[in-house]
C-alpha cells in the first residue's frame, strides 16, 4: 500500500481481527472509493473558553453542554460552533495516518468540520469542530455521515501516538 487507501484496501483492514474502525453504521455505504465515511453520534455546545500554552500543563479544555437530538433523529443547530463525536472508534496503525474532511453536501449547505490529523498508533472515538456558517442555520440527523477519514501510509513506521487522546471517549 503506497499513498492514500483505497475502499479494497480500508476494507481489508476492517475486516482484520484487530479492526482500523469499529462501531461505524453501514458498511458498505461508509465506504468511499479513497476514504470512509464518519458519522455523527453527539453534538455539544462550548460553554467556557479554552486554553493552549506552551507546554500540556497550560491546556484547559472549555465545559461541553450536551444537545439534544428530537424525536427523529435530528438537531436544529444555529449559526455557530459545535463540538461533534463520531460514532466510529479507530485504531490507526503505526504505518498509517490520517485526515478527515467535510463531505461535500455538508459544505454545500454552509456547513464545516474542523479536525486535526488522526496520528499513526491513535485509537479512539475522535471528537471535531462543527461549524455552522449558514446564516439560515442547519438540520441534521443524528448518525449521518458527515466526513471522510482519508487514511495514508508513511514513509516508515514510527513507534506511534501516546497522548492525552489515546482511547479518548471509548467506553471502559
Amino acid at each position: 500500500m503506497n499513498g492514500v487507501l483505497s475502499r479494497k484496501d480500508i476494507r481489508k483492514l476492517i475486516e482484520q481481527n484487530n479492526p482500523l474502525i469499529e462501531g461505524y453504521i453501514d458498511l458498505e455505504q461508509q465506504l468511499q472509493p479513497n476514504g470512509f465515511d464518519i458519522t455523527l453520534r453527539d453534538i455539544a455546545s462550548l460553554q467556557t473558553r479554552g486554553q493552549i500554552g506552551v507546554d500540556n500543563t497550560q491546556r484547559q479544555l472549555p465545559d461541553l453542554e450536551p444537545l439534544n437530538f428530537d424525536s427523529q433523529g435530528f438537531i436544529e443547530l444555529g449559526p455557530g460552533i459545535y463540538m461533534i463525536t463520531y460514532n466510529e472508534i479507530v485504531h490507526i496503525p503505526t504505518n498509517l495516518m490520517a485526515l478527515a474532511r467535510p463531505r461535500s453536501s455538508l459544505l454545500r449547505c454552509g456547513v464545516s468540520i474542523g479536525t486535526a490529523v488522526w496520528d499513526a498508533g491513535y485509537s479512539g472515538r475522535s471528537q471535531s469542530l462543527m461549524q455552522v456558517l449558514n446564516t439560515r442555520g442547519f438540520r441534521v440527523q443524528k448518525n449521518a455521515r458527515v466526513a471522510q477519514l482519508v487514511l495514508m501510509t508513511l514513509s516508515a513506521e514510527t513507534e506511534g501516538y501516546a497522548g492525552k487522546y489515546q482511547n479518548e471517549n471509548i467506553e471502559q
